[in-house]
């Protein structure tokens, strides 16, 4: 101890400022290692260690300011702080009832070498599955205002690894992932060729967070942030002569990165470490990174199961607009308008009779004949319905028959239109009783110049969850920034889109089976994801025999994504009809739970296949959901994690033996039995399928009358 103590005092007083000095920092059980080093040029760099092997090799700290016009990059440490926390919080929902956050933390109080007087403090924190770190600009004589011109954070992986990757880009992360070596991505190539309206593509080697990387000898690196507020999102640009990836910021209309006042704290970088997959999606890491609650009582926050009057849409079966096109108010009805009086009934209907939560409504606003694709700033006012659309009278018939309606507010990309327009539209969705908004932002940003990802659009999102949370309302947003763990400090944001999300399957490419097997591992590793699960009617020639499209999947893996793609917001996504035409397979998707106490992840691998199995919150009751790529699989599985004292009907919904993605999409079985912890459950999947379990503990009555499970 007496050596560090030594460098500590000298650290202290600042006499070790050009020394040639390294910081260790262990996370609680030893698994992951940082070391902070600190050469005689002045420059800060870390490492990282997972049980002993380098993973992160010595990587670059620092910024570039363009006001004051200063390099920060060459530092003087001042102080040396440790700390270590080891709490338990409950969230408002999620996939625990109960989370650990444990770690340890190193504080480093610098000031520019340079001469500029600027001082910074870099926190680190390490925990057993990874580490985050930040800088803090404290308030201080020599910075007040302050404009990021480039953060100079690297991730020095120093090896050509495999990584499920994205286009970077600065409006758009719904990407189908590419799975290829570092020094294969070509950002460029992949996002040119996928149909996506608003996209701004910057490099070739550009990548978009969580980025995750698989190392030759099995290790994965996953990287993202956390708490993203008031800075814009990171894309990475990778060095292919040094595997080092880059920090890249999405820059406002004039090409800065963020406007800053002290005291001020950037996002988490977080990276997660791991030589087993299950342990990236057990991670809460990002969570914990995020600050608590600002929302004092959340009990008026609810997860829900929702229908809508959404996928005939995007069938071809109705539109969202009402008319041929649009004129001032004057409106020529063409007959195929989806969201009726009438229409919106049978949904309501619907939900009531299967004991859905909500229905969400799109297009019942006047606006859509006159928005898609010309960059107009005021197109939707939120309170004015279309002339089939009685507002006041389906939500009366909606309280009647106990379902909420959720609202939906387009807002064409126009931010400062829906800015303008936000109190008036939340006052009128009190009024008429809803309690959840759908946002959408589809196209080109207005401020024109600015990016759905920037700095802007950043402070946008957070006021949105601010002013929806002041009203005691729920928030879906969709065509947002990729979420960071937000939904800690405001968990009225119950899920949000971004990424490809089941819609792209009605009228494109779609997304390969593969997809599903790799969102959990990225872009879920941030938050969940409203990714409309539940399509029944796999071939989608259901109002047009000459449509190609088809959903990639089979029925039960539409069954199974309800599991293994979290959210506390959770749509049954196809048409009412199309769920009657499979009244038993329906079944699962109404007895499935939307929030959670306990989470298992029982086998894993990105881009390959998932099971998991989870225990509703406040029953009994388990539910498992098992997915495939493209290959057919079969796996044994252990029950252990049902209560050993208990005896259980397991509902396995499965794939049938002729089932597959392309040839028999919903082609499925039903088998009912009793198992118990020490049952041991195979589950063969089709190719691009899945398989759904409930389990529910048997009366007595039903331990006479049902087999028990054998093969």
């Amino acid at each position: 101890m007496r050596p560090f103590f030594i460098i500590l005092l000298l650290m202290a007083s600042g006499l070790a400022a050009h020394a040639n000095d390294s910081l260790s920092l262990v996370s609680p059980s030893g698994i992951q290692k940082l070391t902070v080093l600190h050469d005689g040029t002045g420059e800060l760099r870390y490492q990282v260690f997972h049980k002993g092997k380098p993973m992160i090799f010595p990587s670059r700290l620092g910024f570039r300011l363009a006001r004051p016009a200063v390099m920060v990059e060459k530092f003087s440490i001042e102080s040396v702080q440790r700390s270590s926390k080891d709490e338990t919080w409950k969230p408002a929902w999620g996939e625990e009832s109960l989370i650990r956050n444990r770690y340890t933390q190193l504080k480093l109080r610098v000031r520019d070498a340079g001469g500029s007087g600027i001082i910074m403090e870099l926190v680190f924190r390490v925990f057993d599955d990874g580490i985050g770190f930040r800088y803090e600009f404290p308030r201080q004589e020599k910075l007040d205002h302050f404009i990021i011109s480039d953060e100079l954070t690297e991730f020095a992986v120093n090896a050509d690894h495999t990584a499920f990757w994205i286009p970077g880009d600065y409006d758009t992360n719904e990407f189908m992932y590419n799975t290829t070596r570092l020094s294969e991505v070509d950002a460029g190539s992949s996002a040119m060729s996928q149909e996506i309206f608003a996209k701004t593509f910057f490099d070739r080697n550009a990548v978009q967070t969580p980025l995750l990387m698989r190392s030759a000898d099995r290790h994965f690196i996953s990287i993202h942030e956390a708490a993203l507020l008031n800075y814009p999102a990171m894309n990475l640009v990778i060095d292919k002569s040094r595997f080092v990836l880059q920090v890249h910021l999405v820059p406002d209309a004039v090409g800065n990165k963020a406007y800053l006042q002290t005291p001020f704290q950037t996002p988490w970088r977080t990276i997660l470490l791991t030589a087993d997959p299950r342990e990236l999606l057990s991670s809460r890491m990002i969570l914990n990174l995020n600050e608590p609650s600002r929302i004092a009582n959340t009990s008026w926050i609810r997860p829900q199961k929702y229908v809508g009057v959404w996928w005939e849409m995007h069938i071809g079966k109705s539109s969202w607009d009402y008319g041929l096109s649009q004129a001032g108010s004057t409106l020529s009805p063409h007959g195929r308008h989806g969201a009726n009086n009438a229409n919106v009934k049978r949904y309501i209907d619907f939900a009531a009779r299967h004991g859905f939560d909500a229905v969400l409504v799109e297009g019942w606003n006047t606006g859509w004949e006159d928005w898609f694709g010309k960059w107009k700033e005021d197109v939707f006012d939120f309170v004015t319905p279309y002339p089939d659309f009685d507002v006041k009278s389906l939500s009366a018939y909606a309280r009647i028959r106990k379902v909420k309606l959720i609202m939906h507010h387009e807002t064409s990309a126009s931010v400062t239109n829906y800015e303008r327009w936000m109190d008036s539209a939340y006052r009128f969705m009190k009024r008429f009783g809803y309690n959840t908004v759908k946002t959408g932002y589809v196209g080109h940003i207005i401020p024109r110049g600015e990016h759905h990802d920037g700095q802007w659009m950043v402070r946008h999102y957070e006021r949105v969850m601010k002013k929806t949370a002041s009203y005691g309302i729920m928030l879906n947003a969709h065509e947002p920034v990729r979420p960071t763990g937000l939904h800690r400090t405001y968990p009225n944001f119950l899920a949000c889109e971004a990424a490809r999300g089941n819609e792209f399957n009605a009228w494109s490419v779609g997304n390969p089976p593969e997809h599903e097997t790799i969102l959990p591992f990225t872009r879920l590793l941030g938050g969940p994801m409203d990714y409309t699960p539940g399509i029944f009617r796999i071939r989608l020639n259901q109002f047009d025999p000459n449509k190609k499209e088809q959903v990639h999947t089979t029925l039960c893996k539409q069954l199974a994504l309800y599991v293994t793609m979290y959210s506390p917001l959770q749509m049954a996504a196809d048409l009412p009809e199309n769920y009657e035409r499979y009244p038993d397979a329906f079944q699962f998707i109404k007895d499935v739970a939307v929030d959670w106490s306990e989470t298992r992840i029982l086998e894993a691998e990105p881009g390959d296949f998932l099971v998991i199995a989870r225990k509703a919150k406040g029953k009994q009751s388990w539910f498992l959901g098992a997915i495939s790529d493209e290959q057919r699989r079969t796996f044994t599985l252990p029950l252990t994690f049902l209560d050993e004292d208990k005896t259980y009907i397991a509902t396995l919904y499965r794939d049938s033996e002729q089932a597959h993605w392309q040839k028999n999409p919903e082609a499925y079985v039903i088998g009912k039995f009793l198992v118990d912890s020490r049952a041991r459950l195979r589950l063969t999947l089709a190719e691009g399928g899945g398989a759904a379990v409930s389990f529910s503990p048997a009366s007595p009555a039903q331990l006479k009358t049902i087999n028990r499970y054998r093969w």
